[in-house]
């Protein structure tokens, strides 16, 4: 969890991306809190000054070190978490993107990440995943074609 996320006093804008590349979606698992151990989209927090398809670019290079284009929004999620006290303890605006792959193969930069898998959006049923990514998954082939 990065400086200062922990208990905020506000929401913080985070993107990912549904990667498609040859019909198939880049998932990654979390190795780490939160999410610990859920499949789910590369992405991350959102810098000042930074557009969202820069954030989008960004975030999945510096996670996978892939090249991606990112097309449109595939939906939006919100992630809100209490501690046993009831405080709030983390909430993040999510803004998923379809996005399509350039170029690289997958090398997992971040040591929040522990696997990567290109899945056929069937696949995805067995795994535990973040709430709502199978929604996104469709969303995300709908606006690639």
């Amino acid at each position: 969890m990065a400086e200062g996320r922990s208990y905020p006093s506000r929401p913080y804008l985070a993107v990912s991306a549904a990667i498609i590349r040859d019909g198939r979606i880049l998932i990654v698992r979390r190795a780490r809190p939160p999410a610990h151990g859920l499949f789910t989209l590369p992405g991350g927090g959102v810098e000042v000054g930074e557009t969202l398809h820069e954030a989008v670019i960004r975030e999945v290079r510096e996670e996978t070190a892939l090249t991606v284009e990112p097309l449109a929004l595939a939906g939006y999620r919100e992630a809100i978490a209490h501690d046993s006290d009831g405080r709030i303890e983390r909430h993040f605006v999510i803004l998923p993107f379809a996005a399509r792959w350039i170029a690289g193969d997958v090398v997992l930069l971040d040591e929040e990440l522990g696997e990567a898998r290109w899945l056929l959006p069937d696949e995805l049923a067995g795994l535990t995943t973040t709430d709502g990514l199978a929604e996104i998954v469709r969303a995300a082939f709908t606006l690639v074609g």
